[in-house]
């Protein structure tokens, strides 16, 4: 029998992501899912009162309307193991639970923060068949490029290569997948996709609430390791990459973007840091914390389509909004006065694309006003139709489908870049920046863009 077993099953990842995707999957029926769902936690549930506790976050979020019968049958599948995964003679006893339930075939999700990887895939040593096994894992993939090296090298001799998935969840939200639609299906854009026509591109990913129960992991990684190494850099590389000829070739061109990112000369003209007011406050945070929750980055890809244009990234907690947004200007047309053409691809809260124009206004008059159109995917097909990030990445792990999983090349690159921008940040002896909760971040983020003639795009009336 196939077990998929969750380490860190008792914590908001499960949750709130998990268990709803599952059972999403068990209502749409949209997969085949034969697999035993094993819950590992260091809390006194029995499996009936685990499940009970499952019912209660599937009904809050799920995409799917809940219910009744079809969660108890899914729930059957929904098995509690009291462990503690960092005592390694628990890995024994474990194996011994999968022998007397006849569960052989495996896949491992680590919802758990890095620092326990290494222990989770040293104590699985001791399970049957583990080698054979799948193991997905949550970002971020180590905590510097040392531990990343470190982590790969023991997961590889653990499982082999093609049995790691690297997750990152925003590769599966149903906008960043539909960046290439976008691109290479309409000759409008397609045929402008590059400097000569793109002025810049604005990549923005806020969230309106703080770190919450996060302070002992976050305070150790900040934003930069949180949302740009990873989650960021995907998104640029997506919209930057050349057409892949096929599904396949993705990663090739994901990283052939990666390692044309400009090496930092100026850091000071690169990268901004800021931390909220009140982050020092915050529980298992220090009180005299450096740590930065909003980043803001000026970056060059230097190859031949993008040479000259500037991709600039913000993310940031407690900001005023929750938006995740790529926006492309476009370089003015002949009449320079007229107002820049811009296009925005809504990746969340709503998922669409926005497009600003020029159109002369109506009478007798010359005077030039701009048009917008705005597709809204959510309203054009239900929310009930489109699978959520882990749904599509639970599915295709089982499906032993890696397309849309981060590759080891990709870690490694992306660590290289942000670790030598953390080190030049840290040598030039530059700030981190307070900002108000609430706020847009810090006000000298401004300056990065101001050096091009640009500033931070905040569309009205979008």
């Amino acid at each position: 029998m196939k077990a998929f077993t969750i380490f860190g099953g008792t914590g908001d990842l499960t949750f709130r992501k998990l268990l709803p995707a599952f059972y999403n999957m068990a209502a749409t029926k949209e997969a085949v899912f034969t697999h035993e769902i094993i819950i590992i936690g260091r809390r006194d549930y029995s499996s009936a009162s685990y499940r009970q506790l499952a019912r209660n976050w599937i009904k809050k979020f799920s995409r799917v309307p809940y219910d009744e019968n079809i969660f108890e049958n899914f729930a059957l599948r929904i098995h509690y193991y009291k462990m503690n995964f960092i005592d390694k003679e628990a890995y024994r006893r474990l194996n011994t639970y999968y022998a007397e339930h006849n569960l052989t075939e495996h896949i491992f999700y680590f919802a758990v923060a890095p620092r326990f990887f290494s222990i989770i895939a040293t104590g699985l040593l001791q399970v049957d068949n583990s080698n054979e096994a799948k193991v997905i894992l949550e970002k971020p993939f180590g905590e510097d490029l040392a531990s990343a090296k470190a982590l790969n090298t023991q997961l590889e001799q653990t499982f082999t290569a093609d049995n790691i998935f690297r997750i990152d969840h925003y590769l599966g939200k149903e906008m960043v997948r539909n960046i290439q639609t976008l691109r290479f299906c309409n000759p409008i854009f397609s045929n402008l996709w590059n400097s000569h026509y793109i002025e810049s591109v604005q990549i923005s990913a806020f969230e309106a609430i703080g770190i919450g129960n996060r302070g002992g992991y976050y305070d150790a990684s900040g934003a930069l390791q949180d949302m740009v190494q990873n989650h960021l850099l995907q998104i640029l590389s997506i919209v930057a990459m050349e057409w892949p000829e096929q599904q396949t070739e993705l990663f090739d061109a994901q990283i052939r973007v990666l390692k044309a990112l400009r090496p930092i000369e100026n850091i000071e003209e690169s990268l901004v840091l800021g931390q909220y007011n009140g982050y020092r406050e915050e529980n298992l945070v220090a009180p005299h914390s450096r740590t930065e929750t909003y980043a803001a980055l000026r970056l060059f890809i230097d190859n031949e389509r993008w040479w000259g244009t500037p991709f600039y990234i913000r993310t940031g907690k407690k900001l005023n909004k929750r938006e995740i947004e790529i926006a492309i200007t476009f370089r003015p047309a002949f009449l320079q006065k007229a107002p820049r053409n811009i296009l925005i691809i809504k990746v969340q809260p709503t998922e669409g694309v926005y497009l600003q124009f020029n159109m002369k206004k109506p009478g007798d008059t010359d005077e030039i006003i701009q048009a917008k159109m705005d597709f809204s995917q959510d309203e054009s097909h239900h929310r009930l139709n489109t699978p959520e990030a882990y749904e599509r990445l639970l599915k295709a792990c089982i499906n032993n489908n890696h397309i849309w999983f981060t590759r080891w090349e990709q870690i490694e690159v992306s660590w290289q870049y942000i670790n030598r921008m953390q080190e030049a940040y840290k040598k030039a002896g530059l700030p981190v920046y307070l900002y108000a909760p609430g706020s847009s971040g810090p006000e000298e983020a401004n300056a990065l863009l101001e050096q091009d003639g640009h500033s931070w795009l905040e569309v009205p009336g979008k």
